[in-house]
């Protein structure tokens, strides 16, 4: 019986350490690994390649190449919340037509979050695409739940077609190869009165020869003076 009983058990314990040796070899050789493209997109989750360490394209660049009927497509994610027809009444997130160059808050009568109100500066495009890149970074604390565009592009496009629609600033210029690009100009970055409108210098320069131009000028006009 006893040896039975031995023969019974020393076939069981050789089972488990083929069982276990099995899993180790097939562990090895079925190695798994995050693939290199996700076969499709979480919003909000960044794979290999996008943000992160990679160099992203100025948003100057971007808007060159941009399709506003591909914005126009994207931006059916935000209509849950936003209206963007001329007069179009505000939701959950304000009516967006003309809004682009406008300053943070413009709509009268919407409650924006004091996080986004306090942000200084307008819509700029430069600024939209910060917004748009991830809303909780550009304005911590913010009300607005959208998690960002993770694709570069789309925010381009989606910024293209907001500027079609009501605001129609000209888009800033691409910077040529190996040059860095230029800042937003005053007709993004001053725009507070309406779609389109900027605020402009109307100050004369000064002429050749005048005190304000020519110090030596200057002491001449102070010596005829006296």
């Amino acid at each position: 019986m006893s040896d039975r009983f031995n023969t019974i058990a020393g076939w069981a314990l050789a089972g488990g350490i083929a069982a276990l040796g099995l899993s180790i070899v097939s562990g090895m050789a079925f190695h798994s690994e995050r693939p290199e493209k996700m076969g499709y997109v979480i919003e909000g989750v960044e794979a290999p390649g996008e943000g992160g360490g990679a160099a992203v394209e100025p948003i100057a660049v971007r808007l060159a190449k941009a399709d506003v009927a591909k914005g126009a497509d994207v931006f059916k994610q935000c209509t849950a919340c936003h209206t963007i027809n001329s007069g179009g009444a505000s939701g959950i997130g304000p009516n967006l037509f003309g809004a682009v160059g406008k300053v943070h808050g413009h709509v009268p009568g919407f409650a924006y979050s004091d996080a986004l109100k306090a942000v200084p500066g307008n819509w700029t495009f430069d600024a939209l695409d910060a917004w748009l890149t991830s809303p909780r970074k550009y304005a911590p604390g913010t009300k607005m739940t959208f998690a960002g565009l993770t694709n570069p592009q789309d925010r381009a496009n989606v910024i293209a077609y907001l500027n079609s629609q009501g605001s129609n600033l000209p888009l800033p210029a691409a910077p040529a190869a190996g040059e860095e690009p230029a800042a937003d100009n005053a007709a993004q970055a001053n725009v507070a009165e309406g779609p389109g409108t900027a605020n402009v210098s109307n100050e004369a320069t000064p002429a050749e020869g005048t005190p304000a131009k020519d110090p030596q000028a200057a002491i001449e006009a102070e010596k005829k003076g006296h």
